[in-house]
């Protein structure tokens, strides 16, 4: 991915320096409805390193991996260092910071297009953990995030060695375009909100009869959000054509089919339970980038009503 002529955004918060969330470093630990056992954990951890919306924050997420059990809160009175403001300077930063400046102009141009007014989301960089506002404490285990009550993602950019390491995703220089994609999808879950796809869904969550049912929701979200992610990629390439390189999209699609729930379930478990899918098998992942990367519009990732997800 070529990115040197990106227009960087500074709407970031980087508190990279800020190690482990402030006073005193480590996470913060869950408290109260008895707990997470082991299992749940590392269901809830790879929930987050498939990356999507803050587990806490949907009813589809730790309510449902709980078995009906009280979500889980997080101490968040450590105090942080104060965030460095503006457009990081360093090679990693300055490529998201690049990325969130092309993603917001491509959606503020798809906005205005359909009369509407666009507000990008703001990117919080941290390392270990950090306060996540409303969506409790922001922990690498989580993955990246987005948290709609702030409007904002939570990313700590060591998950893209992950990425490339642990799930072999991705490797070379097209991890780059790995990275932009990962943020675009969780750019995604914002123009969701914007939307008010996402609080809908909420309610619908709410009102449905089963944990399979909010579950199939929260795929239908997490899917939209990885058409979504499609979009921005076909925008972008019209307005700068050649940003892309040999291999990004097959590094895009490699790094979709790993998260996938299919994918994450074989590894964790050795078998497969698509009822309790919460983001899309690896085959729908990729599918639905795809889908939006060759229609390059918002209507073509309408997942609610797609025949087939």
């Amino acid at each position: 991915m070529r990115y040197d002529d990106f227009r960087r955004s500074d709407n970031i918060d980087d508190r990279r320096d800020d190690s482990g969330g402030g006073g005193g470093g480590g996470f913060g630990m869950p408290m109260g409805g008895g707990g997470l056992g082991i299992g749940t954990v590392i269901v809830l951890g790879l929930v987050g390193w498939a990356f999507g919306i803050d587990p806490r924050v949907l009813i589809g997420g730790a309510e449902i991996l709980t078995g009906g059990q009280q979500a889980p809160t997080y101490q968040t009175d450590r105090r942080s260092a104060p965030a460095k403001g503006g457009a990081p300077t360093d090679e990693m930063g300055s490529m998201i910071s690049g990325v969130l400046g092309e993603i917001d102009d491509r959606w503020d141009e798809i906005f205005k297009e359909s009369g509407q007014r666009y507000a990008g989301p703001r990117i919080v960089l941290f390392k270990n953990a950090t306060n996540g506002g409303r969506c409790g404490m922001a922990q690498s285990a989580m993955g990246p995030f987005y948290c709609p009550p702030d409007k904002q993602i939570f990313l700590d950019t060591g998950f893209f060695r992950q990425v490339e390491t642990r799930f072999r995703g991705c490797s070379g220089n097209a991890c780059k375009f790995t990275a932009a994609y990962i943020i675009a999808h969780e750019a995604g879950h914002h123009i969701q909100n914007l939307l008010g796809i996402l609080p809908r869904v909420t309610r619908l969550q709410e009102q449905a009869g089963s944990k399979a049912a909010a579950n199939l929701l929260q795929v239908k979200v997490e899917l939209q959000a990885d058409c979504l992610s499609g979009v921005w990629v076909n925008r972008e390439e019209k307005k700068r054509p050649g940003f892309l390189e040999a291999g990004d999209i097959d590094a895009a699609l490699t790094t979709a089919a790993a998260i996938g729930d299919d994918t994450l379930q074989r590894q964790a478990q050795g078998r497969v339970v698509p009822d309790s899918f919460t983001h899309g098998s690896a085959e729908q992942r990729k599918r639905w980038f795809m889908t939006g990367y060759q229609q390059g519009t918002v209507q073509a990732c309408n997942t609610f009503g797609a025949e087939r997800l």
